[in-house]
């Protein structure tokens, strides 16, 4: 009886163990404070070149994450020198529009800014804010805020 005992013991353990590591390791869609590091919304400039990047709240200060990517895309265009883009700044629902306007070319401004520190000519890049009017998740929720605060390079017309 005593055996047994131990053994059941042992076996809920060992199985609380198990839910609760499961539990620790699951995925998370939004990563450094409340910066998006997800997917889900990302498409691609180029092969292996993410078209966006994204900020924190109230910010157009770039993340590591956001200047690999820029770097990725500004070794892309050094490699099409006639491509030229535009980069898209966005915000969030929250705050006004005018607000919202200001920052979305405020986070524009900050990544052609560094696009031009790797040698692309600023004379390739036009900027434009929606502001919070083109959100690609329209939620009301942290996930979808922090997914739409966002820059997004696009190949010009």
């Amino acid at each position: 009886m005593k055996f047994n005992k131990k053994i059941t013991n042992l076996l809920i353990v060992a199985l609380s163990t198990l839910v609760l590591s499961a539990c620790s390791t699951a995925k998370k869609t939004v990563g450094s404070g409340d910066v998006y590091t997800g997917n889900a919304t990302v498409e691609y400039l180029a092969s292996g070149v993410k078209d966006r990047v994204f900020y924190a709240t109230n910010s157009s200060a770039l993340t590591t994450a956001s200047r690999d990517t820029l770097r990725k895309q500004a070794n892309y265009l050094r490699k099409n020198k006639k491509l030229n883009v535009v980069l898209e700044g966005h915000g969030d629902e929250r705050g006004t529009r005018e607000y919202n306007l200001a920052l979305g070319e405020k986070r524009a401004n900050s990544a052609k800014d560094y696009l031009m520190t790797y040698g692309i000519s600023g004379k390739r890049i036009s900027v434009i804010s929606y502001g919070k009017e083109k959100p690609v998740n329209p939620a009301s929720t942290p996930l979808a805020w922090s997914q739409n605060r966002r820059a997004v390079t696009i190949k010009a017309k």
